[in-house]
């Protein structure tokens, strides 16, 4: 493996031969590296760590450090991260705790900007796009193809739904519906379906329809959630998306944004 002549790796670490390790990186005890994955260079990494294939790390972020629990001492948890994330400058990645499953997990395909603090016991999905200093409390979970705006922080426990859009500079203190545009000001609220991601990903035209209409009589109408729901349907065709929105609002224990 190609491992520059200033970086410090732990003789029991398992970096694989096509992993490149550059220039200051410190690899601990107890952490895997797959195939192909880049370390650029004065990159921090802790264990008990797996790290999958084909991820590239920008300089100065710290991997698998303790987390920032009073309620952690010293136990043994992990962090998991996939294949093919791209983790840029100064993020932060902490592992599990005992209290929250022992394990903070990274899916695949992610794109981490600069800044991004990932706390303790929370869950990345695939896909998800986390802007400039988007910062995670403990036990967030992210789901598939969520997009989080700038410098947006996210309350502990807080669900961010499939395929969501969270406009920067917000605030989430209640779970985030799946296909939605959720912004906040000085009152987080939820303006309709996610329109334009949808369509990008491939949504019919039909079914973000249906959204939309669903988004309209959740967060438009006078109608209080119970009873959105049960207009949503009497008046929307089934659908499988339609379906995933209403099984998530009534798994909330938070509350959603509305």
């Amino acid at each position: 493996m190609p491992v520059h002549p200033t970086a410090i790796v732990d003789a029991s670490a398992k970096v694989a031969d096509s992993a490149i390790i550059g220039p200051y990186c410190v690899i601990g005890a107890d952490v895997e590296v797959g195939a192909r994955t880049e370390l650029k260079s004065h990159i921090c990494v802790e264990g008990p760590i797996r790290i999958g294939e084909d991820n590239h790390f920008l300089p100065y972020s710290s991997i698998g450090g303790q987390p920032q629990d009073l309620k952690y001492h010293g136990e043994r948890t992990e962090t998991v991260i996939g294949d093919r994330n791209k983790v840029y400058e100064f993020v932060t990645i902490h592992r599990g705790t005992t209290g929250g499953g022992g394990i903070t997990r990274i899916g695949n395909d992610n794109l981490l900007q600069a800044y991004v603090h990932v706390a303790h016991d929370v869950q990345v999905g695939n896909n998800a796009m986390l802007g400039h200093a988007v910062t995670f409390a403990g036990h967030v979970k992210v789901c598939d193809w969520a997009w989080i705006g700038a410098y947006t922080g996210v309350h502990q426990f807080c669900t961010i739904g499939r395929h969501s859009f969270v406009g920067g500079y917000s605030v989430v203190t209640q779970d985030v519906m799946p296909f939605s545009t959720t912004v906040s000001e000085r009152v987080i609220k939820t303006f309709g379906a996610n329109k334009v991601g949808l369509e990008r990903r491939g949504f019919s035209k039909e079914t973000v329809e249906h959204l939309q209409t669903a988004m309209r009589l959740l967060t438009h109408s006078k109608l209080n959630t119970t009873q959105a729901i049960e207009k949503i349907l009497e008046e929307i065709p089934q659908c499988e998306e339609i379906d995933e929105l209403i099984a998530f609002i009534r798994a909330s224990e938070r509350g959603i944004v509305k």
